[in-house]
């Protein structure tokens, strides 16, 4: 773990580093389960799968897809079983022609130094991983010893051609790489650009770039069709404010990716007070390309009901020192309180929208202003007489 070798603060939560920031807290309630953990995971469990076959005509990916005892147990039952058959078939070669027994000096065996089954077996480690000591050998006598020199060999370079595929393709996993790309802890609503936003932080720690980075974002929710059909995981694509008209982004620095709620946005009708009755999951997901390997990479989070923060935004984290941009991670989380309307969007559209709400929002500042100079000058004035 990073934080335990003193590289970030340990108020970081690994995986996806979400910092640990003080939130208001709201009372606990029964929810439903969630569909993706804030580390990623997808909180799915697959039960009752009769075709379990499936999996063995895949077996390069099963193998992949293994903890890493199962597989070396697998790779070493793999090397000791191929020796263990191949030194039985070199013993019945050697018992069939004769070579068990002392002969004569002119006699030639199909195999030297050949006596029982345990240097049957050395013979076979030998071969197939191409020791070779010198004191046993393949002679021209038998052409079937010839044959199974030549099929030992080829099963031997096919299972360290496995072997090696797998070690490199559970080493140079893509998950490894999305554990230094991080979210926010918290999501936020607020307004920005005079528009409801929906808002999430996300970052990455390696200076080693992600390419062709895109995002998108998925609410979780449970949904009855018109026919009367209920889905308990109806899943609604998200559309991102991008004004480059995609969702790539450019991850050199922490970026605040903006959803804005319109009448399109499955979040158009919930206000501030909905969203703590709501069970919603806004699932976000982040792809692309490790720079360093050219391996396809995906890190995701989720934010439920009780984790998106209406009326906040994020503080600023980039800053200019000495000619060049620092980042501070100790407030990627950290958000701050903003006027912000607690009606549904839905609902501010049809009152005049931010503008309007921007304009009573100056009439109310104004008249507690002029409440507080009206009670302060009455203060005064009984304070005098």
């Amino acid at each position: 773990m990073l934080s335990r070798k003193g590289l970030i603060p340990e108020d970081f939560l690994l995986t996806r580093l979400a910092e640990d920031v003080q939130q208001p807290k709201f009372k606990a309630k029964q929810r439903k389960a969630r569909f993706v953990a804030k580390n990623g995971t997808c909180n799915v469990a697959h039960t009752n799968i009769r075709e379990q076959g499936r999996f063995l005509q895949d077996v390069f990916t099963t193998l992949v897809d293994l903890k890493w005892l199962h597989t070396l147990v697998i790779f070493t039952m793999s090397f000791l079983c191929s020796w263990l058959l191949f030194g039985m078939i070199w013993w019945l070669i050697a018992f069939a022609h004769g070579d068990l027994d002392q002969r004569g000096e002119g006699f030639v065996p199909c195999v030297t130094d050949i006596h029982s089954f345990s240097s049957a077996f050395l013979f076979s480690i030998e071969v197939q991983v191409t020791i070779g000591f010198g004191g046993r050998m393949v002679t021209e006598e038998c052409v079937s010893a010839i044959v199974i020199l030549i099929v030992q060999n080829i099963v031997g370079l096919v299972i360290n051609a496995i072997m090696l595929g797998c070690i490199f393709m559970k080493t140079a996993q893509a998950n490894r790489r999305a554990e230094t790309l991080i979210f926010s802890k918290h999501a936020v609503i607020s307004v920005r650009n005079n528009k409801l936003c929906f808002m999430v932080r996300i970052g990455d720690l390696r200076k080693s770039m992600i390419i062709s980075a895109t995002v998108r974002m998925q609410v979780v929710r449970r949904t009855t069709t018109e026919e009367g059909e209920m889905v308990p995981l109806d899943q609604i694509d998200i559309h991102m404010d991008n004004p480059v008209g995609t969702n790539g982004v450019f991850l050199v620095s922490p970026l605040i990716i903006c959803h804005v709620i319109d009448k399109d946005s499955p979040l158009y009708e919930l206000s501030a007070a909905d969203l703590q009755h709501e069970d919603i999951e806004v699932i976000v997901v982040l792809e692309g390309v490790v720079e360093t390997t050219g391996i396809t990479t995906q890190a995701r989070t989720s934010y439920v009901s009780e984790e998106i923060l209406w009326g906040q935004r994020f503080v600023p984290t980039v800053s200019e020192e000495e000619g060049m941009y620092a980042v501070d991670y100790s407030k990627f989380g950290n958000t701050m309180k903003v006027p912000t309307p607690v009606c549904s969007a839905k609902k501010l559209d049809k009152e005049g929208g931010i503008a309007q709400f921007k304009l009573n929002e100056g009439v109310t500042l104004r008249a507690s202003v002029r409440k507080r100079r009206e009670s302060t000058a009455v203060r005064r004035s009984r304070m005098e007489s």
